[in-house]
């Protein structure tokens, strides 16, 4: 079962989303909050495996904020960004601020529900319009030789780069982080998949000349 928190200032959204979501099988929207502030406290009552996160919420914390915040609290849950804007600005602030999807207000039902199913697994998701963009946006930074995949890390997952090359076990990082084995493991899955690596000693020499340990190469 797949459980949603519902994070949008309009009530009739909140309402049509979860008439939706309910009806499917293998979901149940757990919680409901009008502003990012609530957001992050019925995420840490509920414990859900996804958040679907509204983007401008004028009468509280908006959603990215709110997401930032929250990837910090709870690093293992799955936030959905809910958007009118079909603009890549939103876009990439959105996944700076460790979001695992990005879905247009405006999709089909069956595209909502299939990013969610998407985000809950600990894939990313992005609407088709957004990928086309995002990929010329990345191709075009390669070809100017301005890219650096250590950008692409969360805050939480250079912690744990840090920590591995550093030589901690996952249960080591684990106790540090107060986070759970299987988290640990879900991040360094994610910084391999964005560095491109396929090693710990690949890691580690990576995280060296980051300067991560005080010293680089």
């Amino acid at each position: 079962m797949i459980k949603i928190l519902l994070v949008d200032d309009h009530a009739v959204v909140r309402m049509g989303l979860s008439m939706l979501l309910n009806t499917h099988p293998d979901m149940r929207v757990v919680g409901e909050a009008s502003e990012g502030n609530e957001g992050i406290q019925k995420a840490l009552e509920h414990k859900p495996n996804v958040v679907i996160m509204d983007l401008s919420m004028p009468h509280g914390k908006d959603g990215l904020s709110a997401t930032g915040e929250l990837k910090k609290l709870m690093p293992e849950v799955n936030i959905l960004i809910l958007t009118m804007h079909d603009d890549e600005e939103y876009l990439f602030r959105a996944i700076q601020a460790g979001a695992s999807g990005c879905i247009l207000k405006s999709a089909p039902h069956d595209e909502l529900l299939a990013a969610i199913e998407t985000v809950a697994k600990g894939d990313a998701y992005l609407h088709p319009s957004a990928t086309k963009r995002l990929m010329e946006e990345y191709m075009g930074a390669v070809r100017q030789g301005s890219t650096d995949t250590f950008n692409l890390l969360s805050d939480r997952e250079k912690e744990v780069l840090t920590l591995i090359a550093k030589g901690f076990s996952n249960k080591e990082i684990a106790e540090q982080l107060v986070i759970s084995v299987k988290t640990v493991e879900t991040h360094k899955g994610n910084v391999m998949e964005k560095l491109q690596l396929k090693t710990r000693p690949e890691l580690v020499q990576y995280a060296i000349k980051k300067g991560l340990l005080g010293y680089g190469l």
